[in-house]
């Protein structure tokens, strides 16, 4: 097995499409056919199977793409820090929750870079492809939260996809919402006095309750709202003085300075949680220089927060 065979079917896995494939990696359809026949009878298994509408990694295929996938990840990691110059353009991806510190760490750490060589990648995305996307190395890094409601369910998937949680911040909840809002000003906001007002939530795939972005998901809010960006999230919070419930963690230069977070009041019914923010990566690999310098970039900007830490 080469690593010219290697890259050609992990190109293939990508585009989906045997034509698509070969234009992108400059050569012709027989050629590639013929190396991935080759390939497949070196490791004895069908990796992909040939459809009206493409080509699709069998099973065995996609176990045999996710090794692979790998081991061309580090390849490349090595080759980065030892080679010369190349026309390669390096890649890496963060998938996150809705956070704008995360999306503000990102910037932080691309300005360092020329966007020339470099092919970057910050994904906001449901709580469960987070987790899918770095298990299958689509992106280096996650950040996500986990807390007593939603550990169990989010340990499972990282044990079927390999990962492994890097805490970074414990924090209580804050409600969320617009800065001339009627409870903007308040100390303190109960459950009681939200009740008038529509809760804002993202929208999961499956199972929302476990995977839910938000803190205290459990309790019962009277006014509903799924949305699926942070954008989205803020026009309602003006447009129909919704909140929503969040670690207090803002960035003001991405959101826009005209929002706040109050401390959320519990009682015996609705007790407050704990959310412990972190990151997961995949078990037994290395962070890249990006991955490093992101990392860095959170930690820096979550130690300058004020935050109820416990």
């Amino acid at each position: 097995m080469t690593l010219q065979q290697i890259l050609y079917a992990l190109t293939i896995a990508e585009c989906g499409s045997m034509n698509k494939a070969s234009e992108k990696l400059f050569i012709v359809q027989p050629t590639l056919t013929s190396a991935i026949q080759e390939l497949e009878n070196e490791v004895g298994l069908t990796i992909f199977l040939r459809t009206r509408k493409g080509v699709i990694p069998t099973p065995e295929g996609a176990e045999f793409l996710d090794d692979i996938r790998n081991f061309y990840r580090h390849y490349n990691m090595v080759m980065q820090k030892y080679e010369g110059e190349g026309d390669y353009k390096r890649k890496f991806g963060v998938s996150t929750q809705h956070y704008s510190f995360a999306v503000k760490a990102f910037t932080e750490m691309a300005k360092k870079y020329d966007m020339k060589e470099f092919d970057f990648a910050i994904r906001e995305t449901q709580t469960k492809m987070v987790l899918t996307d770095v298990g299958s190395l689509k992106s280096e890094i996650g950040v996500l939260f986990m807390s007593s409601r939603n550990r169990k369910a989010i340990e499972k998937i990282m044990k079927d996809e390999e990962l492994e949680f890097h805490p970074l911040i414990k924090c209580r909840a804050y409600v969320y919402l617009w800065g001339q809002h009627p409870l903007a000003k308040e100390k303190t906001i109960s459950i009681e006095q939200l009740e008038p007002y529509p809760c804002l939530s993202f929208e999961q795939d499956e199972e929302e309750h476990y995977f839910a972005e938000e803190i205290l998901s459990e309790n019962v809010y009277p006014q509903t709202i799924k949305v699926t960006d942070r954008s989205t999230m803020l026009n309602l919070m003006v447009g129909l003085n919704g909140y929503t419930l969040c670690s207090g963690i803002i960035s003001s230069d991405l959101n826009g300075d005209g929002y706040v977070v109050v401390p959320f009041k519990e009682d015996a019914e609705n007790p407050n949680s704990i959310m412990e923010i972190g990151y997961v990566t995949k078990k037994n690999s290395m962070l890249s220089k990006m991955g490093e310098e992101y990392i860095e970039e959170l930690n820096k900007y979550l130690e300058n927060v004020q935050r109820d830490i416990l």
